[in-house]
């Protein structure tokens, strides 16, 4: 009768290798973290990964933009007092290869397409109804990244609450 002998040390290195190969696996199925956006109102920050992206690099259908831009019910919330200087950042990644951003307030464009990573709207009063009725106790502003031909990659999602202050 043969006996196969593996000593402890190659028993040892067969299993660290397995582990390292394991480790590797895992990592692999774990998916990119995306591009971050924020919205900053005076020193109080928040910021979030895309809500919609486009799939293997493709812009988003119109249809989704619309599901994105209207059906965020969790998007991360700021306090804004009227007045207060409203500013807007992306990460550098959103503004490569040509791409650029647009901020929507409400589902209407704010700026112009930007190939900046930061926008600042002094004294803005996004909560100005001109006159008619009594306004809002929150806007939502999302922030849509278009690649070179204009088309939507992918939207982040804020709610801007009012406050009196």
């Amino acid at each position: 009768m043969t006996v196969a002998f593996i000593s402890g040390r190659t028993r040892r290195a067969g299993l660290a290798l397995a582990a390292a190969s394991a480790g590797l696996l895992v990592l692999s199925a774990c998916d990119k973290p995306t591009p971050l956006a924020t919205v900053t109102v005076g020193t109080n920050s928040v910021n979030t990964e895309a809500s919609c992206r486009g799939e293997d690099g493709k812009p988003l259908a119109e249809a989704k933009l619309t599901s994105c831009l209207s059906g965020v019910k969790d998007a991360k919330s700021i306090d804004y007092a009227p007045g207060a200087t409203l500013r807007l950042g992306v990460d550098p990644k959103v503004v490569e290869n040509g791409s650029k951003w647009i901020a929507l307030l409400d589902g209407s464009p704010i700026t112009e397409a930007s190939s900046q990573t930061y926008r600042s709207f002094p004294g803005a009063d996004v909560f100005s109804t001109g006159g008619q009725g009594a306004a809002p106790k929150e806007k939502k502003i999302s922030i849509v990244q278009v690649n070179k031909d204009s088309k939507p990659e992918s939207v982040w999602s804020f709610t801007l609450k009012r406050t009196n202050s």
